[in-house]
């Protein structure tokens, strides 16, 4: 069954086929993707990497992780599932500076 991985300090010029590549010499990539920013397009510096079974995605994170991809060294995790709500859910979903 295919693992989802969270890849953290990318570079800003990381793009999904270089993680795709980075990553294959890991095993199988059945899926690579940069966050990027909704308006601008620009990297957030994060991404995710889904490995064919849960054997290749150990594998990625026992030898990618701490490497260096595009000049920055690269953290890679098992990806945790997603929660339920948005991140200001606890403030009543008005943000920092309340009702507006």
């Amino acid at each position: 069954m295919a693992q989802k991985l969270f890849v953290g300090g990318l570079s800003f010029n990381t793009t999904n086929d270089g993680l795709r590549e980075f990553f294959a010499q890991s095993g199988t990539v059945v899926s690579a993707n940069v966050v990027t920013e909704q308006f601008s397009g620009r990297s957030k510096g994060f991404g995710f990497v889904e490995m064919e079974s849960s054997e290749h995605a150990q594998k990625a994170v026992a030898q990618l992780n701490g490497r260096e991809l595009d000049g920055r060294q690269i953290k890679v995790e098992v990806a945790k599932p997603k929660t339920e709500g948005r991140r200001d859910s606890d403030r009543g979903g008005y943000g920092r500076g309340g009702w507006r």
